[in-house]
This record gives structure tokens, sequence and C-alpha cells, in this order.
């Protein structure tokens, strides 16, 4: 970590290309999925029941608080090290609705932070959403929409399987167009097998997106990020993305995946069965890797700082989550949140 410190340090204030000296920005972009941020109120449009008072989970305002610092503190400190100050964007999902984001961004831990929210409801069964947060004085928002995923049984192609929307985001990081877009993929749930072709579908959605940005811009910078609900090298991404995780190859238009290398070296977002998956990922443009000015993509990583790593029990080494099967336990989230940095010449 130190040795990484000091290189984004010369990064940032001493670059030197012959005689010329160079000042950088760095910004980190991130993504967490945050593990059923719900409110404490039943929805009756959704299976939320569980998270009420009187449901399952025993969900009182007094959990949903404490959730709710958990979160912020999570937050508040991706990337600090390194840029002394939060993520200038930070992709969120599993959260329930508009309300909990206002009561996550107004947080003592997050409020000097002035982020602002982009959301939309999506027909999720469940009632979870993805949004995303952004620093005002770091990004301004040119554009958002919310793109649907239509997805049906294979066994009987008039049931609809409703799940989240994806988020497509534009906009300008310290004054530069960058697109970014947040998913969060069906699950696993049923079987990997049985639902491949759901994430499938999902990453045929993104690449229509993707697609259509470049249609407009061929050269527009795009980050891709979420929790995909599979790994960096299944067929949702290689054959369906076709991201590359080869910075020396890589062609104009793919998706680099910087998260594929770390999957290579045994690192993971979340834990299940004593396995380590990299479900949450953040996918950059060729467009973002040096070729041209500008913003520049630095480096990827996993935010697991000590206090979000369980110490004892079955579970131990694996996300501190807020439940688990003894019930409450006061921790963050099943999943650990990832981001990259984004360096720009002043």
């Amino acid at each position: 970590m130190l040795i990484i410190t000091l290189i984004i340090a010369l990064l940032i204030t001493h670059i030197s290309l012959g005689q010329e000296r160079k000042d950088y920005n760095i910004n980190t972009i991130a993504f967490y999925n945050v593990e059923n941020l719900f409110d404490t109120e039943d929805d009756p449009l959704t299976f939320d029941d569980d998270r009420t008072p009187l449901g399952k989970d025993v969900w009182t305002l007094e959990k949903y608080q404490d959730k709710i610092k958990n979160i912020a503190r999570v937050i508040s400190e991706i990337g600090l090290d390194n840029t002394k100050t939060a993520p200038a964007i930070i992709g969120l999902c599993e959260i329930e609705n508009l309300q909990v984001l206002e009561d996550l961004v107004s947080h003592p831990l997050l409020e000097k932070f002035n982020y602002q929210i982009i959301h939309y409801d999506s027909p999720d069964r469940r009632g979870v959403d993805v949004a995303l947060l952004y620093q005002r004085s770091l990004f301004t928002l040119d554009d958002s929409q919310s793109r649907r995923l239509m997805l049906y049984e294979i066994e009987d192609p008039t049931k609809r399987v409703f799940t989240r929307d994806q988020l497509v985001v534009s906009g300008k990081l310290n004054g530069e167009a960058i697109n970014i877009i947040v998913n969060h993929w069906p699950s696993r749930s049923g079987g990997e097998a049985k639902t491949n072709y759901r994430r499938e579908k999902a990453a045929h959605l993104n690449k229509q997106i993707i697609d259509s940005l470049y249609k407009k811009d061929p050269y527009a910078k795009i980050i891709t990020m979420g929790d995909f609900n599979d790994d960096p090298f299944n067929k949702s991404f290689k054959k369906v993305l076709k991201t590359s995780n080869n910075r020396e190859t890589i062609v104009a238009q793919e998706m680099f995946n910087p998260m594929e290398n770390l999957a290579k070296q045994g690192k993971g977002s979340l834990a299940y069965r004593d396995s380590w998956n990299l479900f949450d990922q953040i996918l950059v443009s060729e467009s973002l890797l040096g070729s041209r000015s500008g913003l520049q993509f630095y480096q990827a990583g996993i935010f697991n700082s000590h206090y979000l790593i369980t110490l004892n029990g079955q579970f131990r080494g694996y996300p501190f989550r807020s439940y688990d099967y003894s019930g409450y336990t006061g921790g963050y989230s099943d999943h650990f949140p990832v981001f990259v940095y984004l360096v720009s010449e002043q």
C-alpha cells in the first residue's frame, strides 16, 4: 500500500517528462453492493416484509440508522488515503428507494461531500434498485436514463422475470465527458447454469448501451460497473461484452476489465461456501487507457479494510455482513466495494 501511495503521489504532484513538470488530478470511481439497505416501512407493492419491525429480520429504526452509519463510513473512506476525499462517483445496488439514499448522503460522515443522487424505481420484486451518487464539485450531470431489462422464463415465455434496470449517466468529471452505467444483473438463485441466460441477456443490453454511446462519439469514455452476479471469466463478459484484460492488445471500442487480473490472483468481493467470487466489477473503455489525452485509468482495487472482514465463526474472513444465520450482526455488507482510480492532467 505504501508503494502504491508513493506512486500516486508522484503522479499527482511531481511527474516530469524531460524538463516539463505536469500536475495531475486523481479521482476514485467506486461501486458498492450495500446488502439490502431498506427503510423500516412496509411497501405493499414489493416483497420487503422481512425488513420491517414486525418482519423476520425485526428491522427496527435503530438497526436502520446503524446500517446507514456503517455504509456512510465505508463510502467516506474508499480511496481516501490517496485522493484525500471520498469517491467522486459511486454506484450502489440493493437500495430500496430514494428515501434511504437521502438518509445516507445526509449522514454527518457524508454530508460534507455534497453528494447528489441519481435514482429510478425499477420493477424488481423485492423493490431493490441501483443508484449513483456524485460529488457536485467534481462531476457535472448532463443526462441520465433508466434502461429496462425485459426477461422471460425459458419454460414459459409469457412469464415475465422482474429485475433491475440499468442506469446510464452522462456528464463531465473534472470538465471531461464520461459515461457511467450502473448494473445489478439477475442473481444465480435457482442455480448458475439455469440462470445463465438471464445474465447473458443483461450483458446484451449492456452491450447495446455501450454501442449506442460509441455511435454518438466513437471515442467516448465509458465505465460500466456493478454487481454482475458473474465472474470476469463467464460467457456474459468474454463472449457477449467481449472484454479484454490485456492493455497491450486491446483495440478501439473494446472494454478493458482490470478485475479479471484480480480474479486470477484469487481475489474476490464476496465469498460463498469457502470460495471467492468477483461479481463486483468496474470495466473501462479502451479510450481510458492512456492512448488519448484527458482522463486515464490508473488502477483497480477491492476495498477490504480490516473492519469489513468477519473476525471469527464459520464466516471468518468473509465480508462482515449485516445479517447471518444467527440474526443481526451490526456488520456492513456481504460484498466488499470495488474501485478504480482515474487520473487527468491539470
